[in-house]
């Protein structure tokens, strides 16, 4: 498979996606100037880029305080654990920073097309499809994935999440299960 970069036209590919999304923001950011909300953003954006990228995933786009993350189906095991990573530490990360927000993880995996989108004066890397429609919808407490996620996972990855139901979802061993939907 080529890589994110190397994606020139509209490509099917299979592939770990991923939604993350901080509760609370709009409500917790009125405390900050917007300087320093920017300021924030900023960082939190270069802190999660790290752990992605670090991790063999691309962030393909943020939208304020969400973001939307594609892992190549070699890494699916690699960006469960990053996301998880993510959840923990990143409630930590911006607690640190004053903001009384956490969290929220979504993961799906399937078919997409990724390539170049935008205007005709600015393209960039994007994806579509029902695995990003799937992962945007799904009901998430904390961190959620689907269960196609969970078939592509190794055994000692498998081991740190539970079934939850309905629908069919796996969270980490340390969440409650949700009660209400």
């Amino acid at each position: 498979m080529k890589t994110f970069q190397e994606i020139q036209t509209p490509t099917e590919i299979q592939a770990l996606v991923g939604f993350f999304d901080l509760t609370a923001f709009a409500q917790s950011s009125r405390r900050f100037s917007t300087s320093d909300l920017f300021g924030l953003l900023s960082d939190y954006y270069e802190w999660t880029g790290d752990l992605i990228e670090s991790s063999g995933g691309r962030i393909i786009k943020f939208i304020g305080d969400a973001g939307l993350v594609l892992f190549p189906k070699t890494e699916v095991n690699a960006g469960v654990l990053a996301f998880k990573r993510l959840k923990e530490e990143g409630d930590k990360w911006i607690a640190q920073r004053g903001m009384a927000s956490k969290h929220i993880v979504k993961l799906h995996y399937g078919p997409v097309i990724c390539g170049p989108l935008g205007t005709r004066s600015h393209k960039q890397l994007d994806v579509i499809g029902m695995t990003v429609n799937t992962a945007a919808l799904l009901k998430s407490n904390g961190f959620a994935m689907s269960a196609q996620v969970f078939r592509q996972l190794q055994p000692d990855v498998r081991k740190l999440f539970k079934k939850h139901t309905p629908p069919i979802t796996y969270i980490p061993l340390t969440e409650r299960h949700q009660t209400s939907y």
